[in-house]
């Protein structure tokens, strides 16, 4: 493999990041998406504390080591589904999600998440299971149009899987690139992402169930999460982000009850404090630095006391 290390990843809103999480001395934290250990690296210098890292990519697991060996006793990696976290650690003072494909997979050709260099149509975080090679060579018509256009909002899905299958089987990026750039036409060409962006987001997030992985760790988060422990939530796409809005909203205003003469149930009482009451985005100066940064959206909220 490659060598992607821990010095050339840019961690997105780092600064936000540690100002919505404020990790103390002594406390526990999760970075449930450890990738090139730029936060973890962060939060571990902010104060004396310990973090465990979670990831289901084993390489990053194995790029990992030299930050444990730097960090000692403070720093735990376990390779796994960040939806899991409940079954690793049992309480925490805060958990840090940063959502997408980390930079050392993307910058990778041989792991299939960028066109930009041809590589294989992988795209598994995980390096095991379906590949998008096998999803693209093997779906239906409607199901591969239902994928392209529910996770990549994508308007000509029907005419992108209509130009999959008829150039089925496709083993290769660059391939599938420009069998979903000629389908979108000369007129995609006028946009300023490249027309086979929104596919390629599909792809992986079907292949890597990513929204129903986000789903399950903001449940496994809050059962975690100890009074005053904080969720801090980097998304880059809107149904990322979606997902993290109504799961802090719904659950930081409490449900209104049948009548004012009742207790309040435990179903009604608000489980969260908004940190942030809307979305905060990157500065123009990061934007600048690090282009990636551009679509990102930080949501975070503080758990109530019971």
């Amino acid at each position: 493999m490659s060598g992607p290390h821990f010095g050339k990843h840019v961690p997105v809103m780092l600064d936000e990041v540690l100002e919505s999480l404020s990790p103390r001395d002594g406390g526990h934290y999760v970075d449930g998406t450890f990738g090139g250990g730029g936060y973890t690296r962060a939060i571990l210098e902010a104060a004396d504390c310990r973090v465990l890292g979670i990831d289901r990519d084993p390489a990053a697991i194995a790029l990992g080591q030299g930050l444990v060996t730097q960090f000692g006793g403070r720093l735990t990696l376990v390779e796994g589904e960040f939806s899991r976290m409940n079954e690793f650690v049992s309480a925490t003072d805060g958990v840090v999600l940063d959502l997408g494909v980390s930079s050392f997979q993307f910058d990778q050709p041989e792991r299939g998440f960028s066109f930009r260099e041809d590589g294989p149509l992988d795209m598994r975080m995980s390096l095991s299971g379906m590949s998008a090679a096998d999803f693209v060579n093997s779906a239906d018509h409607s199901t591969l149009a239902s994928v392209i256009a529910r996770f990549g909002e994508e308007k000509n899905a029907r005419r992108i899987a209509t130009a999959i299958i008829a150039a089925r089987p496709i083993t290769g990026t660059a391939e599938l690139a420009a069998i979903v750039s000629e389908a979108q036409g000369p007129a995609a060409l006028r946009f300023a992402i490249h027309p086979a962006t929104r596919t390629f987001q599909a792809l992986r997030i079907h292949v890597n169930d990513e929204l129903g992985e986000l789903t399950r760790a903001l449940d496994a988060s809050l059962e975690i999460l100890k009074p005053q422990g904080r969720l801090v939530v980097v998304s880059f796409h809107s149904l990322e982000d979606r997902i993290v809005k109504q799961f802090l909203n719904s659950r930081s205003t409490a449900a209104p009850r049948g009548s004012r003469h009742l207790p309040l149930t435990d179903a009604a009482r608000p489980l969260f404090k908004l940190i942030t009451s809307k979305a905060r985005q990157p500065g123009d100066a990061e934007t600048e630095r690090n282009p990636r940064a551009r679509s990102a959206r930080l949501r975070a909220g503080e758990k109530l006391a019971a």
